[in-house]
């Protein structure tokens, strides 16, 4: 695997796999160390490096990125990461976990491949895109009070799904802003991440060893 992604399996085996989609701050060590927890729960997981080399501190750095990349070039990424993850982890299937920018790069995945993608998580991310056709099931992880996601977008998006009769479970944490699963940064809440690990590994679990159609 090159330096443009960060590869890790269980030892001796193939597990599932899971396709973890960064924030635009960068494939950066708290993405790589949550790879390797995710990996000891028995999960082949793949991370790509969304950003291409950079890492980002400073909002309006990693917000300028994000305006100048190329979304066809990002949305071609995360498709070709899925399907050599695919190739690779032991299934047909695969789960996405994302976090903003990565959440909506993996809800969006999720409707593009509805054969490959099984279970989405996403951590304060929204998409606006139709749902019909995703045969993904879904947890939904939303900041108390988030500058960058709005209820109305997340209502609009849960609502969205239900209606596409996906099965949507959604979580909301108080004291919460965008960014608290994320340890490192200034709002980073121990708490609410800890509560957001275990309730992702409770729903992650169950599709192992499942090919079962969710809908």
């Amino acid at each position: 695997m090159s330096d443009s992604a960060y590869f890790v399996a269980p030892p001796g085996r193939a597990g599932r796999g899971l396709l973890l989609l960064h924030s635009w701050w960068g494939l950066t060590p708290f993405c790589r160390g949550l790879a390797d927890r995710l990996s000891d729960e028995g999960f082949t997981v793949l991370a790509p490096d969304l950003n291409i080399g950079e890492v980002f501190d400073r909002e309006e750095e990693a917000r300028r990125h994000l305006e100048a990349a190329d979304p066809n070039h990002l949305a071609r990424l995360v498709l070709s990461s899925a399907h050599l993850l695919a190739e690779r982890a032991q299934g047909d299937r695969l789960t996405v976990v994302g976090m903003s920018m990565g959440a909506s790069l993996g809800l969006w995945a999720s409707v593009r491949l509805p054969d490959v993608v099984e279970a989405v998580v996403s951590l304060y991310g929204t998409q606006a895109v139709d749902f019909e056709g995703s045969r993904a099931r879904y947890q939904l992880h939303f900041a108390d009070s988030d500058h960058l996601v709005s209820d109305d977008d997340a209502v609009f998006m849960e609502s969205t799904m239900s209606l596409c009769g996906l099965a949507v479970e959604s979580h909301r944490y108080a004291g919460t802003s965008h960014w608290f699963f994320e340890e490192g940064r200034p709002e980073y809440d121990a708490k609410a991440a800890a509560e957001v690990w275990e309730r992702m590994i409770g729903f992650l679990k169950p599709v192992e060893g499942s090919e079962t159609d969710t809908r």
